[in-house]
C-alpha cells in the first residue's frame, strides 16, 4: 500500500517476490508519477492498481505492507488480516546489531556520521563486520538484508511515522539510540506535540540497561532519559553537572568534549582504549568539513554513541573531523564566478532554515517557502530577517509567511511559481562573494514530488545556469 519513490515499497515488493508471494501494488498516484519505481520491478509478476485503492484488495490480502506516509486510521486498513512495513519485515530477519536514530532534524546527519565512523573502524579491522545505513534516509534496509552478518552494525534512521508503525513490536531493541533535538513538525498529521512525541518514544520501548540512549539536555531529552530503561549519555551547549555522563560543545570553532562518570558498555569487537572516569575527552575537533553549530551538535551526539560502543576517543575525533556531511543538508554543491550555491532542501521546518542562515558569517541570499505543516512561522520570518535578501517559492506556507513578513515590514521577492523564475530573479541580485542558499523551512508538496525532488531540481538548474 503505497509504492512510493523512496525505496520502501519497491524493496518490500522485491523481498516478498523472492519469498514466493503473489503481489498487488496499490497506490493513489499515477503510473507516470511512479514510473521510476515501476521500472525497477519490470519482469516481476505484479498486479498494479494505480490512481485508486479497492477495498476488496485489502480484505482479501494475507498481508498488507503499509507505506509510513499512510495514516494508521485509513479505512482501507480497518479489516485487514495483518499489517507490516519494510522496517518490520527487516527487523524480523535481521541478524545484526541495530543503532537507531530519531528526532526532528539532524537524523540523517547523525546516522551518516555514525555509519562513517563504523565504516572507518571496519576498514581498519577494529571489528570483523561491516556497517550498513538505511531507513528514513531513503534506503530501505531490505535492500541489503541478504548481505548482513552477525558482527555487522546497521544504523537505522527512523521517522515518527516509521516508529508509530512499530508500536508494540518486540523486535526493535537497538544497542544504541540517539535522539536528536525535538522541534515542532508534522502537526498537520498529529495535531499536538505530545502525539508526535509519543511515536518518537517507541524507539526505546524495548531497551534495557545493556543498551544506551543518547539525548539532549532540553526538556524533551530529559523526559526520554527518565523514561528509558537504557543507560544514558546527554549532550548540550554546556558541561553537564558533576556525576552526569555526557558531552558539551561551544560556540564558534571550539571543539566538543565528553566526560564520563560511569564506565561505558564497550562492545567486545572493538579494541577500545581504557577511559579514565572523570577525565575530559575531545570528541569533535575545532575544524570540521560541515557548517553550523547544529552540525557540531549532531557530531557530538554521534560521538557519544560511538564512545559507548567501545571506539577510542582519538579515533572518534578523527572520524568526526573527516565527516563530509549528507546530500541535501546544507550541501555546498556548486561554485562559479565567486558565487557559492547551497542545497538545504531537507530544511522542512522553520528552525532548520534559521540554523542554516546562522551558519554563514556573511548573510546569504535565501530561497525559502513551500507548503504548510501547521507550524509556527515566526522562526522562519526571523531567518528571512537575517538573510541578505529573500526570495519565496509559492505555497500555502509561503502565504502564511508573507502575512508575517508584511506585518513586520520585512522585505522579500516573489513568490515564484518555479525554481527557474526564482533563480532568474536571484541572478539579478547576486554579486561576487555571495552565498545562495535553498533552505525552504517548509515541506515541498505542490511544486515538487518531495524534498529530494526539490533539491535535485535546484542543483540541476543551478549547474545548467552557472
Amino acid at each position: 500500500m503505497g509504492l512510493g519513490l523512496n525505496g520502501g515499497g519497491l524493496e518490500s515488493a522485491l523481498y516478498l517476490h523472492k519469498l514466493g508471494a503473489e503481489i498487488t501494488v496499490t497506490d493513489l498516484r499515477s503510473e507516470e508519477v511512479l514510473k521510476p519505481s515501476i521500472e525497477k520491478l519490470a519482469g516481476i509478476p505484479i498486479r498494479y492498481v494505480l490512481g485508486q485503492h479497492n477495498m476488496e484488495d485489502f480484505e482479501k490480502a494475507d498481508l498488507v505492507i503499509k507505506n509510513p506516509g499512510v495514516r494508521g486510521d485509513s479505512p482501507y486498513l480497518k479489516n485487514v488480516r495483518r499489517i507490516e512495513t519494510d522496517i518490520s519485515l527487516f527487523l524480523a530477519a535481521c541478524p545484526s546489531k541495530i543503532i537507531a536514530v530519531t528526532g526532528t532534524k539532524g537524523k540523517s546527519s547523525v546516522s551518516s556520521a555514525i555509519h562513517h565512523a563504523l565504516s572507518c573502524a571496519s576498514e581498519q579491522k577494529l571489528f570483523s563486520g561491516s556497517s550498513w545505513l538505511g531507513g528514513n534516509i531513503a534506503v530501505s534496509p531490505l535492500s541489503f538484508l541478504d548481505k548482513l552478518k552477525k558482527d555487522d552494525y546497521v544504523v537505522l534512521e527512523l521517522s515518527s511515522f516509521q516508529l508509530g508503525d512499530l508500536r508494540g513490536n518486540p523486535l526493535l531493541k537497538p544497542r544504541a539510540v540517539v535522539m536528536t533535538p525535538i522541534l515542532q513538525d508534522h502537526l498537520d498529521r498529529y495535531g499536538t506535540m505530545e502525539s508526535y512525541i509519543n511515536d518518537k518514544r517507541v524507539i526505546y520501548q524495548n531497551q534495557d540497561n545493556s543498551d544506551l540512549i543518547v539525548c539532549a539536555t532540553d526538556s524533551w531529552g530529559m523526559s526520554f532519559k527518565k523514561e528509558s530503561r537504557a543507560r544514558s549519555l546527554v549532550y548540550g551547549d554546556r558541561e553537564p553537572e558533576k556525576g552526569v555522563s555526557g558531552g558539551w560543545y561551544g560556540a564558534g570553532d571550539a571543539p566538543a568534549f565528553a566526560r564520563l562518570w560511569d564506565a561505558p558498555q564497550g562492545d567486545a569487537c572493538f579494541a577500545s582504549g581504557s577511559l579514565e572516569l572523570g577525565a575530559i575527552y575531545e570528541l569533535v575537533p575545532a575544524k570540521l568539513k560541515v557548517k553550523g553549530m547544529h552540525q557540531k551538535q549532531n557530531l557530538l551526539s554521534s560521538a557519544l554513541a560511538l564512545l559507548d560502543l567501545g571506539l577510542r576517543a582519538d579515533f572518534i575525533r578523527e572520524c568526526m573531523g573527516s565527516f563530509g556531511g549528507v546530500e541535501h543538508r546544507l550541501e555546498l554543491f556548486h561554485e562559479k564566478d565567486g558565487l557559492s550555491f547551497f542545497d538545504d532542501t531537507c530544511a522542512t521546518i522553520p528552525e532548520s532554515a534559521l540554523a542554516a542562515v546562522k551558519s554563514f558569517a556573511k548573510p546569504p541570499l535565501l530561497l525559502c517557502g513551500g507548503s504548510d505543516k501547521k507550524l509556527d512561522f515566526d522562526i522562519l520570518a526571523e531567518a528571512v530577517s537575517l538573510s541578505k535578501k529573500t526570495f519565496l517559492l509559492e505555497g500555502e506556507g509561503t502565504e502564511k509567511l508573507r502575512e508575517l513578513l508584511d506585518t513586520k515590514g520585512i522585505a522579500y521577492y516573489g513568490p515564484y511559481s518555479s525554481l527557474e523564475a526564482a533563480l532568474d530573479e536571484i541572478s539579478g541580485h547576486a554579486v561576487k562573494g555571495d552565498n545562495i542558499l535553498l533552505s525552504p523551512g517548509c515541506s515541498s508538496f505542490g511544486l515538487f514530488a518531495n524534498e529530494f525532488d526539490r533539491g535535485n531540481k535546484w542543483k540541476k538548474l543551478v549547474r545548467e545556469r552557472f
